[in-house]
């Protein structure tokens, strides 16, 4: 099989601490975590060693326009978890550095309180730019972690609003968080991420106007064409409505089963967008600018140089044999 240039080979056989992940060991499950984000050569025999051992966890995802309190409040949902005596692993998208690329690690630190819980892993992914609120690689983050036997495994996302909707693809059950004080018009809460919902929260409800804005969300909820979605307030730092969020997310858990498929789907589209990004960086620049040319001078239209691109991309990809 012709390897494509930058991309890491297959391993022949997993790595022999595989089954310690499998088991659950905390050393085997960071390491195997590190595989998969920084895609080294022994991501690939990871991702395919697991296959056969996911559909366990229920995958919660926490999303919503940033200072609504996410991070405050996935630790406290995460507290109330492990009351119930279920295992957690945790995927905080942070957004990256400028200087290193990586993780800054603000939701880690914010959920410090669990460090040294061997209940609850946390890991801090960068977003490296990404739009839709999650980093490239979280779902295989959240694969790794179901895999190794975690009940629940909890998403938050960076926090761009409206993008955040590709939280949708990978999460069994969507959070939306909110503040008080939305506006009139509930400006904040676009259609695509109310949409999205199977819970929204307004988180804060200590704060003036946190009334109003369950109202208002509840509101817009009954106008979904496929029907409301349980509105809630919380107070993160106080507790306040935390287990009952905690019972909201079981509910919704228990309607809707743990679905690895839409994450594998996921992990396809990603690494099929990757090579087509490497693909056209990689396209000799003078045939490029002889279809723009063609589309300028009136030779050509769009649609048709689109066409012709897109041949010669797809000639070029390496072929598996």
């Amino acid at each position: 099989m012709q390897k494509q240039a930058g991309q890491k080979a297959a391993p022949d056989s997993a790595p022999d601490w595989l089954p310690g992940l499998l088991a659950g060991e905390r050393a085997a499950l960071a390491r195997a975590i590190t595989a998969v984000e920084n895609e080294t050569d022994e991501a690939a025999a990871v991702l395919q060693g697991i296959r056969s051992r996911l559909g366990h966890a229920l995958v919660v995802g926490f999303t919503g326009a940033p200072g609504a309190g996410k991070s405050t409040l996935v630790s406290a949902y995460v507290a109330e978890l492990r009351r119930r005596d279920l295992s957690v692993g945790v995927v905080a998208v942070d957004p990256s550095s400028p200087l290193t690329g990586g993780a800054i690690l603000g939701d880690r630190i914010r959920m410090g309180q669990h460090a040294g819980d061997p209940g609850v892993f946390i890991r801090s992914l960068a977003s490296r730019g990404h739009l839709g609120g999650l980093s490239r690689t979280a779902a295989r983050v959240i694969d790794v972690f179901d895999a190794s036997g975690r009940d629940v495994v909890v998403v938050e996302t960076v926090g761009t609003g409206q993008s955040e909707v590709e939280i949708a693809e990978i999460a069994d059950v969507r959070v939306v968080v909110n503040a008080p004080g939305l506006g009139d018009d509930v400006q904040a809460i676009k259609a695509g991420i109310l949409e999205i919902a199977d819970i929204l929260v307004v988180n804060k409800s200590d704060l003036p106007f946190a009334e109003r804005s369950a109202r208002q969300l509840a509101a817009m909820s009954a106008q979904r064409g496929h029907g409301p979605v349980p509105v809630l307030q919380t107070s993160a730092t106080a507790g306040k409505g935390v287990p009952e969020l905690a019972d909201a997310i079981a509910a919704v858990g228990k309607r809707k089963r743990p679905d690895p498929r839409a994450r594998t789907r996921r992990l396809l589209q990603n690494l099929v967008l990757d090579r087509l990004r490497r693909g056209l960086a990689e396209l000799p620049p003078a045939e490029v600018d002889a279809l723009a040319d063609a589309v300028l001078s009136g030779r050509s239209d769009i649609d048709s140089a689109l066409l012709s691109l897109t041949e010669l991309l797809v000639s070029r990809l390496p072929q598996q044999k």
